[in-house]
């Protein structure tokens, strides 16, 4: 479940070569907007388009600081994580919210299937990784897709190619904050509730498993 927020940290790391400090609210937001809306009744799979819709809006957010205001990325993105500590409490109404009782596509799984706690949880994640890296392959191999790599490779060289790389910037940190929310929504929907201070550190986590998955995979 957290490999989907690695690959968000993936894309902005590695791909446009930017640390994005957004993503430790964004982690957070996701979780509380699957909490809320299951809460109200809606169903678990459903919730993660929302889900993935406000974590995009946390990317634009930054996005949109530092290519328009010209704050630095960094400095952006601390920012929006600040300001979505705020806004995910607002979201919830309180600092979190028990999904005890509610059904998540874990304990429906573990329900439907006879699974363990761990072993539901673990395969959603596998699922939903496997999915992501395949759509990933495919979305940049296509012209956006590459023209998102080539902003992170040279940002000049593309610029000077017609190439509008503040809306590429935008774009890679909208679709890598929505990875990571997702990623959020998913660990509330197998822990049981979601916490406003449950992103802390993951940028830390993110970056150290980009790393480790460098060294390791290297060859």
């Amino acid at each position: 479940l957290w490999g989907i927020m690695t690959l968000g940290v993936l894309l902005t790391f590695r791909i446009l070569n930017i640390a994005d400090m957004t993503v430790d609210g964004s982690f957070a937001a996701g979780g509380a907007v699957t909490a809320i809306l299951i809460t109200h009744g809606m169903n678990p799979l459903v919730s993660l388009f929302f889900v993935f819709v406000v974590g995009m809006i946390t990317g634009l957010v930054t996005g949109l600081l530092h290519t328009k205001l010209n704050i630095p990325v960094i400095l952006a993105g601390i920012l929006s994580m600040i300001a979505l500590y705020s806004v995910n409490i607002r979201i919830m109404g309180k600092a979190n919210t028990s999904l005890i009782g509610m059904t998540t596509i874990m304990n429906y799984l573990q329900e439907k299937f006879a699974l363990s706690p761990n072993v539901s949880s673990l395969a959603v994640g596998l699922v939903f990784c496997l999915l992501i890296v395949l759509i990933f392959y495919w979305f940049f191999g296509t012209e956006l897709g590459s023209a998102i790599r080539a902003t992170g490779n040279n940002e000049n060289m593309v610029r000077a190619l017609g190439v509008d790389t503040d809306t590429m910037k935008i774009l890679g940190l909208m679709i890598a904050n929505g990875m990571v929310a997702l990623s959020g929504a998913l660990v509330a929907q197998s822990q049981g509730y979601a916490d406003v201070g449950m992103g802390t550190g993951t940028i830390v986590i993110g970056l150290a498993s980009v790393i480790i998955g460098e060294v390791v995979f290297k060859k």
